[in-house]
């Protein structure tokens, strides 16, 4: 199969900018279903997973892989300076500095704790609606539920079935 990565929101310099991943991968995945080719591609979404909900989620909207990149760096130690690029990392994460190197606190156990976490949590979401396995999940938009209380005058006529 092919493998497609659905991108997030582009970081451009202004945050929340382009539209959220959610939609791109409910759209590839449902073109892919409309033109008979679900089952040619392998759809992978990363962008600001960080829960087990998330993950959930994006393998509802139609994602066989999930990409963590943030989160497992916070993990670490990170504190998102943005500045990797300058060699000047105040954790030593992103360093080649022998002496900014010296203060990074990061195990690999910590990476390990948090996906298993997440795992965990993607489990116990799985369990609550009867699904046994990951696969029985993907593009289970049925199981989605609109909190109604979120409508608003903007969201009224918005027809979610």
């Amino acid at each position: 199969p092919i493998r497609a990565w659905v991108p997030p929101a582009q970081w451009g310099g202004i945050k929340s900018t382009g539209l959220p991943w959610e939609l791109g991968l409910a759209e590839t995945h449902q073109t892919l279903v409309m033109n008979d080719l679900r089952s040619r591609v392998i759809l992978e979404t990363d962008g600001q997973l960080k829960t087990g909900q998330d993950v959930v989620k994006a393998i509802i909207l139609g994602a066989e892989e999930c990409g963590f990149s943030t989160a497992p760096l916070v993990s670490l130690g990170c504190i998102m300076m943005r500045k990797c690029h300058l060699n000047v990392c105040p954790v030593g994460v992103a360093t080649q500095d022998p002496e900014l190197r010296k203060k990074f606190k990061g195990m690999p156990e910590h990476v390990v704790n948090f996906m298993w976490m997440i795992g965990e949590e993607v489990r116990e979401h799985m369990a609550s609606v009867g699904v046994r396995t990951v696969n029985e999940l993907i593009g289970r938009t049925d199981l989605l539920k609109y909190d109604e209380s979120t409508r608003n005058e903007k969201t009224k006529g918005l027809d979610l079935s």
